[in-house]
């Protein structure tokens, strides 16, 4: 299929790759909400358990076939992309509903919003459906991967709902947790997502139209998920772990970055700007302090990686020099040891590429392994800054506190980027020269 066909509602389309990306897009705009994609993996129209709902606080499928990649940002486009790996596909799965829901608002305030689904091996097209017309929904039913005869196809489908994320996730048998919230008042039922037809004539009729059989036992998921967001602001920096759930398992941090390419005025000075933020090098890196007093750093300066099974219990998962085009770079902390915590920093250094952090739009997630992620963004840079405090996480009485630092540092003439954060914390250790 061209990439500048796009796909009626209803219509069908064979996907022949074996791995995919199903990329939802949309345009940002004054006032519109965010976006964010999740699938659902259904037997018989139904999920087994509550592990067979991918998202953003569950970003992974335990068979691997289906995990949600993230958001990316080029100029004024947003994507939040899945990645489906059909090889991997449990055998019972017969169909993969791709679900785009809003944060903040309906999505009558949101323009161009697509999916499509891309080949991963080559990047060409496979299918695009754009949903236009769209008014109160809170979540739409985008598209499904479905089986038929063996091959997997994609169905464009365009069914919405006015009862967000929460309301479609529960009607495919999802168990949501939303304990903030008061029971909706009783109305008239909402609509079940209407079965697109098949343009196929001869294909037999969807398993959804009968009564579904009883699904195969899936692993039991011990509570509920959490639909919960928490975004940190200047207003509300700080948020206990143990209240969104997450007081165990890893505790993943990601940095992730673009660089703004402003040419208005700046001229050749910009240019010269551009050419070095080809070959940005920033470095997620953590400072520790543990309950028995001891105190280092985690970061790939010196090999400094860390160990999660062994003191300090935080691991730097390599060194990633792409930003938005990867996945950043990631660090993880081991909660199960969090009574071994007393404080940790996390803050950035820019290692190459630039002078100062002013012409990056960075953004941090701190996702839990159970629980609700915990996202901000930093500030625009107006220093020459080449350290930046991201997060400080802090032992409460067991308890971890995660506050937002996103203070920008300005090293004097011949002090390191990790000798400056270490004198605006009072950590007290002792620094030497290092390379990576």
């Amino acid at each position: 299929m061209g990439a500048s066909m796009t796909m009626q509602k209803g219509t069908n389309v064979p996907v022949p790759a074996q791995v995919v990306q199903v990329e939802l897009g949309w345009r940002t705009s004054p006032g519109a909400p965010d976006v964010d994609a999740s699938a659902l993996l259904l037997v018989s129209g139904k999920v087994r358990s509550d592990a067979d709902f991918v998202f953003y606080n569950q970003p992974a499928h335990g068979s691997g076939a289906v995990r949600h990649d993230g958001k990316r940002t080029a100029g004024d486009t947003v994507t939040d992309t899945l990645v489906v790996d059909f090889a991997a596909m449990e055998p019972a799965i017969d169909q993969v509903v791709v679900v785009a829901s809003t944060d903040g608002g309906t999505f009558g305030r949101v323009t161009g919003l697509y999916v499509r689904i891309v080949d991963s091996s080559s990047g060409s097209e496979i299918a695009r459906f754009e949903s236009a017309d769209a008014t109160v929904e809170t979540a739409f039913i985008l598209g499904e991967l479905y089986l038929r005869q063996g091959a997997w196809k994609f169905r464009a489908v365009g069914q919405g709902y006015d009862t967000g994320l929460g309301g479609l996730a529960t009607d495919f048998g999802i168990s949501v947790d939303e304990p903030q919230q008061s029971p909706p008042p009783q109305q008239a039922p909402r609509p079940r997502p209407a079965q697109a037809p098949s343009s196929a004539p001869q294909a037999p009729p969807s398993p959804q139209a009968a009564p579904p059989a009883a699904p195969p036992a899936a692993p039991p998921v011990t509570q509920p998920v959490r639909l919960t967001k928490v975004t940190l602001t200047k207003e509300a920096p700080s948020v206990s772990l143990s209240k969104q759930g997450g007081t165990s398992g890893a505790l993943r941090v990601n940095l992730n970055w673009e660089v703004r390419k402003q040419f208005k005025s700046w001229g050749a000075k910009l240019g010269r700007a551009v050419a070095m933020h080809a070959d940005l090098d920033l470095d997620l890196c953590a400072l520790y302090e543990l309950t028995d007093g001891s105190k280092g750093v985690v970061q790939a300066l010196g090999n400094a990686f860390g160990d999660l099974r062994r003191p300090p219990y935080i691991h730097l998962d390599g060194d990633d020099r792409t930003g938005a085009l990867s996945t950043g770079e990631n660090l993880t902390v081991n909660l199960d040891h969090k009574d071994r915590l007393r404080r940790v920093l996390i803050f950035v250094t820019i290692y190459e590429g630039a002078r100062s952090f002013a012409d990056l739009h960075a953004t941090v997630t701190l996702q839990p392994q159970n629980g609700a992620a915990i996202d901000f963004s930093l500030d625009e840079c107006t220093v020459p800054s080449t350290v930046c405090a991201l997060a400080l996480i802090t032992n409460n009485g067991g308890d971890l506190t995660v506050q937002r630092e996103a203070r920008y540092l300005v090293p004097q003439r011949g002090v390191s980027p990790q000798r400056t954060i270490d004198a605006a914390y009072g950590w007290g250790m002792n620094w030497t020269p290092g390379r990576k």
